[in-house]
């Protein structure tokens, strides 16, 4: 009788949909909790990247959830850590091979990166605060939720960093050619280099997170 009401509960409650949606402002992993920052830094310098990066945690933290979550009960409390371990691990080979085989290239810049997303402390966060007490479904929309706020960041900081780095967005020129010096370029405008340097992921990730707490007071007297 007790799980009567939970059963009854809409898919798409107001409560379901806000394991979705607070992950996306006041409670974003990154900008908030301040977990996840080493993918800001390091993969950020191209958008394709950052939303790949984006994409492959989506669907190892989504999935993930729902299988840590439909194992709970199974998983002895000494061993669980291990069974997360292996959960996101498997999932990580698939997005690695899935990647080599249709994005080599790609793959090649990301290797690494891809395989820390096993030791991405969001993942394991989520298992261990989440999905090891709730249902698949609530699970599955917090590890969509929150893998969704972590690669929002990741885009947008991978946005200004390629457009003010490089001129580009996804590869293809938006200024101009600064060779020829045509478009924006024969105005005088540079490209600014050193956003494609690790330090300035951090600035412009810097910059977000004072955005955000400009408008929401309420973070600042929270964490």
């Amino acid at each position: 009788m007790a799980n009567t009401n939970v059963d009854k509960e809409p898919l798409f409650s107001k409560k379901n949909l806000g394991l979705v949606k607070d992950p996306l402002t006041d409670n974003n992993p990154v900008t908030v909790q301040v977990l996840g920052i080493c993918s800001a830094l390091a993969i950020t310098a191209e958008l394709k990247a950052s939303v790949i990066m984006a994409l492959s945690v989506v669907f190892v933290l989504g999935v993930g959830n729902v299988l840590v979550s439909l194992l709970r009960n199974a998983i002895p409390s000494s061993i669980r850590i291990i069974v997360q371990l292996v959960v996101v691990a498997a999932l990580v080979i698939i997005v690695d091979l899935t990647l080599k085989a249709y994005m080599p290239d790609l793959a090649k810049k990301l290797s690494v990166f891809i395989g820390l997303i096993i030791t991405n402390c969001i993942i394991m966060g989520r298992f261990e605060a989440f999905a090891l007490g709730n249902g698949p479904w609530k699970s599955f929309l917090d590890g969509i939720g929150n893998a969704a706020g972590y690669g929002l960041i990741l885009i947008i900081v991978g946005f200004f960093r390629e457009l003010l780095g490089s001129g580009k967005l996804f590869g293809f020129p938006v200024f101009g050619d600064p060779v020829a010096k045509t478009g924006l370029y024969a105005t005088g405008y540079e490209n600014n280099g050193f956003m494609l340097l690790a330090p300035m992921a951090l600035i412009t990730l810097g910059l977000i997170i004072g955005f955000q707490r400009s408008r929401n007071k309420n973070l600042i007297e929270t964490h």
